[in-house]
């Protein structure tokens, strides 16, 4: 994506300076959003990233979201939000695998609202059509699918974290019922090493299980630097979204949730999250998971 000049100087001071923490500082404390939430949601344009915005626009009418997905013109349902919520929504252009695109959505958070309190990493890839499958074999396991499922489940995510660290460090719980700002991931529970017990579907377990290393080292440095930072993974539970839609076939029908349940049990985790959680690995009815 080409920035124009002045822009692609303000991503280089936003990336580079070792000024860059307290000139969000500044900018948090001259902002007009002191009292309230500013919740950012990564992956937003459909399923459980959608409902996410919807729900966090409806829980708080103080809340200011901005949601981010690589075309926003497409998604109707953020169209949609965005003429019902249009003081309190803002939609932002992101491509996971296009890092200036994460540098330029941190600069313009930052110029708007000085912080972030609270991160949703929800995006995912499990299949593609002629691109991408879960592998039932090891047979058919190919280096394009697993490099491309890394790129997207994990090291997308991770820079995501890393870009808004600055902006989740100013925030904090300033403006929220937490006490300190929230990173949350969605992992799936196939991630788990100790809980797998099926195999197969190669790419999406070990990019997932990526993400949560990635994510538990985070979480690590945050505690370390005293940061004002909760970093937890989620497992939603089974969705019924377009990620599982082609393989709802064996699940029972009180394990396929809406995603309106699984956002509701999500936002109650993140909602109640202590210092402590901080680097804990949780399914949708708040029980951790093994690594």
């Amino acid at each position: 994506m080409l920035l124009p000049p002045t822009q692609q100087h303000s991503l280089m001071m936003a990336s580079h300076s070792p000024r860059i923490l307290s000139l969000t500082r500044r900018a948090f404390s001259s902002c007009s959003f002191q009292g309230e939430g500013v919740s950012m949601v990564q992956g937003a344009s459909r399923g459980i990233g959608l409902e996410f915005v919807k729900q966090l626009l409806e829980n708080d009418d103080k809340e200011h979201v901005i949601a981010t997905c690589r075309n926003p013109s497409a998604s109707t349902g953020l169209i949609h939000l965005k003429d019902k919520f249009a003081d309190r929504l803002r939609i932002l252009p992101l491509d996971l695998t296009v890092e200036n695109s994460i540098e330029a959505s941190a600069l313009s958070i930052r110029e708007t609202y000085g912080r972030l309190n609270l991160l949703i990493n929800a995006s995912g890839i499990l299949s593609i059509p002629e691109v991408i499958h879960p592998e039932t074999t090891l047979n058919k396991v190919e280096k394009s699918s697993l490099m491309l499922a890394y790129e997207v489940n994990a090291v997308g995510p991770i820079l995501v974290i890393k870009h808004m660290w600055p902006l989740l460090k100013v925030g904090g719980g300033h403006g929220t019922g937490r006490s300190a700002a929230v990173v949350a991931s969605l992992s799936a529970r196939v991630a788990s090493i100790g809980d797998n017990r099926l195999g197969g579907w190669h790419s999406y377990r070990s990019s997932k299980a990526a993400l949560n290393q990635l994510s538990k080292t985070v979480s690590l440095e945050f505690a370390r630097k005293k940061d004002p930072i909760v970093c937890i993974l989620l497992h939603p539970g089974t969705v019924d979204t377009d990620l599982s839609k082609p393989f709802q076939r064996n699940v029972p029908p009180d394990k396929l949730f809406t995603k309106e349940f699984s956002v509701q049990k999500l936002l109650s985790i993140i909602n109640n999250v202590k210092i402590h959680d901080n680097g804990k690995f949780f399914a949708w009815d708040g029980k951790e998971i093994p690594w």
